[in-house]
């Protein structure tokens, strides 16, 4: 009886491993609250192959005009594997760039854009080392903005978890999740019409698809990251070397559809701390996460608040789920400025009778 007590706490307590998935390590995460509901070797650095060019659509979306225009120059010569199969002096705006990017993969195109952006790729590079640094990505590092290894086999590392803290963040970025969830594009430059079929075959075969980017090298294998969403839970799968990513993205989202429960935690407009004023303190986004029915009871919430009344920011509103922290979302008051209230005669009837 203990063995089996102990067996259902050590389930309930950390995120589950499924035995049936192939990939060597993944991440199955919750976008909304960004907690990790399945995983195995989840923190095992790994090559990212093409999955790399999430960071580099970010990036360029982030810091370019989607409208601009790139004129090809001759590093485009320096191509190889995947391609969208640029001309040199061919004129693309970078909007095309980024379709044949995340639809076909294109190599050509992750150079052309590191070159249209920053001049150069190593200072595209840094870009991408910095974003990664400032979203928590600690265990990942970037050479390139393709994810093809070098001749010495080198190339860019990171963990299922990274990446999954990578496409949590992308798609906030409602251009990103356009061209992600695009099946078919069709771009006209100087001279050459191409269309586009997205390489990430769930769109066509999965109902509940948002989209994703494919990776694959013969040294990283395949690897695969995508986003699903259902009666809205949204969940994001990565997969590295998995040779049956596709099934197993399927199996692995349509597992968190049947077992979890979106759950409202925290209201945006209201939080009720002060029962004499329940309208007075506030966070600026609503708070969601999936649970399962059994896990509800366990969810708790400190509120940390600085009495000051003339201070905006008050404190933050912790949320806790089996007592690991889940999120930390700051606290802010309505203040009550009279000033703020009162017309031009007012102010200027106080000014006069001011001593």
């Amino acid at each position: 009886m203990k063995k089996i007590l102990f067996l259902a706490l050590f389930l309930f307590w950390f995120p589950v491993k499924v035995e049936a998935i192939s990939a060597e390590s993944y991440v199955v995460m919750d976008s909304d609250s960004g907690r990790v509901l399945m995983s195995q070797n989840a923190t095992r650095e790994k090559l990212i192959a093409s999955t790399t060019k999430i960071m580099t659509a970010i990036i360029a979306l982030e810091n370019g005009d989607i409208e601009s225009v790139r004129k090809v120059g001759e590093e485009v010569l320096k191509a190889y594997g995947s391609a969208i199969y640029l001309s040199l002096d061919e004129e693309i705006t970078l909007k095309d760039l980024l379709y044949g990017l995340m639809l076909r993969s294109g190599n050509d195109a992750a150079i052309e854009i590191a070159y249209h952006i920053s001049g150069d790729m190593e200072s595209f590079v840094a870009l991408m080392n910095e974003k990664a640094y400032s979203l928590g990505m600690s265990q990942t590092h970037f050479i390139n903005n393709h994810g093809l290894e070098d001749e010495n086999g080198n190339g860019n590392t990171s963990t299922a978890y990274d990446m999954a803290l990578l496409m949590r963040y992308a798609l906030k970025n409602e251009t990103f999740r356009e061209i992600i969830g695009t099946k078919t594009y069709e771009a006209k430059t100087t001279g050459k019409t191409y269309v586009w079929q997205n390489k990430n075959k769930l769109l066509s075969s999965y109902e509940y698809e948002i989209g994703g980017k494919t990776g694959y090298t013969k040294k990283a294998k395949r690897t695969l990251v995508t986003a699903a969403s259902k009666d809205d839970k949204t969940v994001i799968v990565v997969t590295l070397n998995d040779g049956n990513d596709f099934a197993d993205h399927k199996t692995l989202s349509d597992l968190v559809f049947n077992t979890y429960e979106r759950v409202a935690v925290l209201a945006k407009d209201s939080l009720v701390i002060d029962v004499n004023n329940p309208q007075r303190y506030y966070i600026k986004n609503d708070f969601y996460m999936l649970v399962k029915e059994e896990e509800k009871e366990n969810i708790r919430i400190d509120y940390k608040i600085n009495a000051d009344e003339t201070l905006e920011e008050v404190g933050v509103a912790e949320v806790y789920l089996n007592d690991e922290l889940i999120t930390s979302e700051k606290i802010y008051q309505r203040l009550e400025n009279s000033e703020k209230k009162e017309g031009f005669w007012q102010k200027f009837l106080r000014w006069l009778f001011k001593w």
